[in-house]
């Protein structure tokens, strides 16, 4: 079966939230989706995350994005950027890099912003940048899906967003909800198409 991977950091728990809507596009497509997150990161050296997390999903690693077949990637904005943690694992992927390991498969990207104009555009182009990089085929929401040109919260071409309030009071409005199924969708629809031409 074609496996998606949803990989995300999620602080206070809204872009986890958009991370099991968008696993939830992934299955409706008839793929199987594989969720996963990191650790915190700490100025500290000597500090270490616990090898499995207290709760939500386990830590990604290295043969999780070698075995799948399609990637859809999931930060908070920070200052513009995507979380340093997430930088942090993707900074590991070397290897991957070396061997071609995610070249040819398509991937998207989704965030969750405290305010509007937080940066969401801004920090989905810096989680393109590294797949870019390993050659992956981004995957966005086009405007022939009426939500992206509809959406008074978030929601944009680029990919899946949403709009949390400063303290996360914001729920997750319908358009938002949909455009992260659709991401889910059309990556796995993407994945199964080209999955016989990797093989």
């Amino acid at each position: 079966m074609t496996r998606i991977l949803v990989l995300y950091y999620s602080r206070h728990g809204d872009t986890r939230r958009l991370a099991d809507l968008i696993a939830r596009g992934v299955e409706q497509a008839g793929c199987a989706a594989v969720t996963r997150t990191v650790p915190d990161v700490s100025p500290l050296s000597e500090a270490t995350a616990p090898p499995i997390p207290d709760s939500g999903a386990p830590y990604a690693t290295l043969a999780d994005l070698q075995e799948c077949d399609g990637l859809i990637l999931g930060s908070p904005t920070r200052f513009g950027v995507m979380a340093a943690p997430l930088k942090h694992f993707l900074e590991t992927t070397t290897p991957l890099w070396l061997a071609g390991a995610l070249a040819g498969k398509p991937a998207g990207v989704f965030t969750s912003t405290g305010t509007l104009h937080g940066g969401q555009e801004a920090t989905l182009l810096s989680m393109a940048l590294p797949l870019l990089h390993h050659g992956m085929l981004l995957v966005g929401l086009p405007y022939t899906n009426a939500d992206v040109a509809a959406t008074q919260s978030g929601g944009t071409p680029y990919g899946a967003t949403h709009h949390a309030g400063p303290q996360g009071e914001r729920p997750i409005t319908q358009e938002e909800r949909r455009l992260c199924l659709a991401l889910g969708e059309r990556v796995a629809r993407a994945a199964q198409a080209l999955r016989p031409i990797r093989l």
